[in-house]
């Protein structure tokens, strides 16, 4: 059973920027794709980015160009660069592991592990 621990959300005004890490044990990190969504109250989880073991990488549309994932095999973390914020960005930020990117952009909330997740609000 894998544990995340996800951290470095906060309170940031529009056009700032936050860094987000997901710590992971209880897997080989290396061997597994990661990635990042977040919910914001009211609405579905959203899959925002993702990583493959190879270093491939996804983007929502939402987020591309201002977003950056990537991974640290050697610490078993994952990290979100979050630049240029805006308000419709603040949710809850949840890291997840699974074979592949197909996998986890289905992945529901009652589905794998997850973490506690971070607030990440960000103000006008």
């Amino acid at each position: 059973q894998v544990q995340l621990v996800e951290s470095g959300g906060g309170l940031v005004q529009a056009g700032g920027s936050l860094r987000l890490s997901c710590a992971a044990s209880g897997r080989t990190f290396s061997g597994y794709a990661m990635g990042w969504f977040r919910q914001a109250p009211g609405k579905e989880r959203e899959f925002v980015a993702g990583i493959t073991r190879s270093g491939n990488t996804y983007y929502a549309d939402s987020v591309k160009g201002r977003f950056t994932i990537s991974r640290d095999n050697s610490k078993n973390t994952g990290y979100l660069q979050m630049n240029s914020l805006k308000p419709d960005d603040t949710a809850v930020y949840y890291c997840a592991l699974d074979e592949t990117l197909g996998r986890l952009s289905q992945r529901t909330p009652q589905g794998g592990s997850w973490g506690q997740g971070t607030q990440v609000t960000v103000s006008s």
